[in-house]
């Protein structure tokens, strides 16, 4: 007599480490959606503009990032225009593909005239992902700002590393 046993294993999903990078991208999406659906609302609700909302929200909401990436056969290189930013306002995350890059700069002056307090206040946002066109490794990368230049050097992968062949004499 055969006895039939099974077990049914119950399987509870992990939750993923906590991903900076991800929760950032979520907020820009939200605040990108919530500008994109207050300029839905100013023009009476009109269907078939959704992409000239979207694209007018997130230029409204993050100033424009000018990026130029150059590769060696050893690194891949970006330099990005960040003028008014400095060094604190900038926040930059790396993955072997991606690189991410954003910043937010504030400026608050209050100038008091006879009693009277004046206040005046700007903000840049810049946000922006890069794809890489090589795997890098993000912990040997290095950063310089200067000028409003920033110019960041990711060493790419040693992938398949070429070993020479000696030769003996028989």
């Amino acid at each position: 007599m055969k006895h039939d046993t099974s077990t049914e294993l119950a399987v509870a999903p992990k939750p993923f480490p906590e991903n900076m990078f991800l929760r950032k991208m979520d907020e820009i999406e939200n605040r990108i959606a919530r500008r994109a659906y207050e300029l839905f609302a100013a023009s009476g609700f009109t269907d078939g503009h959704d992409l000239e909302h979207w694209l007018l929200a997130k230029s409204e909401l993050f100033g424009r990032l000018p990026v130029e990436v150059t590769e060696t056969e050893k690194d891949v290189t970006v330099k990005a225009g960040l003028p008014g930013f400095t060094e604190k306002d900038i926040e930059i995350r790396v993955e072997p593909r991606h690189l991410f890059i954003s910043g937010t700069h504030e400026e608050k002056v209050e100038n008091k005239k006879k009693g009277e307090t004046v206040y005046s206040e700007s903000s840049d946002q810049v946000c922006r992902t890069i794809s890489l066109p090589a795997d890098v490794d993000p912990n040997k990368m290095k950063t310089t700002f200067s000028k409003g230049e920033l110019e960041i050097t990711l060493p790419k992968k040693e992938i398949g590393k070429k070993i020479s062949i000696e030769q003996k004499a028989a």
